[in-house]
């Protein structure tokens, strides 16, 4: 028997409910986050279960769908490991989160299109001064920690927005 998955029509509709009324740190609506991240994915090449991952990476550590919802949803278990490498864990240091992220086949492109788009400069820009700084070290670090170059060394890291 074969098992039916949610078409990433429909999981991009669920991220978007999942997290309706949320905002990021500049006040956008926060499914302009999961939707840049779902093009960046798809940008670098990654597969159908990359990009429902990339809708979906925020969901359990936002609280906007629980761990019980994501181990019950009809989604390929791929993209539910994506997902759980994804979720960074209360008190979880970033090196166990950055080793997470690279032993789990197919997160590391999901977490490079994530902090593309968090560490894009038009978006930082908007946030106060102690804020940008706090997160564009955050962000080098991890990229760091994941063995990634600088947003710009990557090719179209930042090309499409």
């Amino acid at each position: 028997m074969t098992e039916t998955h949610l078409t990433l029509d429909e999981v991009e509709d669920l991220a978007r409910a999942a997290h309706a009324g949320q905002t990021d740190k500049a006040g956008r609506p926060y499914a302009e986050h999961l939707a840049a991240v779902a093009h960046g994915v798809r940008a670098r090449g990654g597969d159908a279960e990359q990009i429902a991952a990339a809708w979906l990476h925020d969901a359990v550590e936002d609280d906007a769908l629980s761990e019980r919802w994501l181990e019950a949803a009809a989604l390929s278990e791929r993209t539910k490991a994506i997902v759980r490498a994804v979720t960074k864990r209360a008190g979880e240091a970033p090196e166990a989160y950055a080793r997470r992220i690279l032993a789990t086949p197919g997160a590391l492109l999901v977490k490079r299109a994530d902090l593309a788009h968090n560490a894009d400069p038009a978006r930082l820009a908007v946030l106060d001064e102690p804020t940008r700084k706090r997160l564009t070290e955050k962000y080098a670090r991890m990229r760091a920690l994941l063995g990634l170059e600088h947003p710009q060394g990557e090719p179209g890291e930042l090309a499409e927005g």
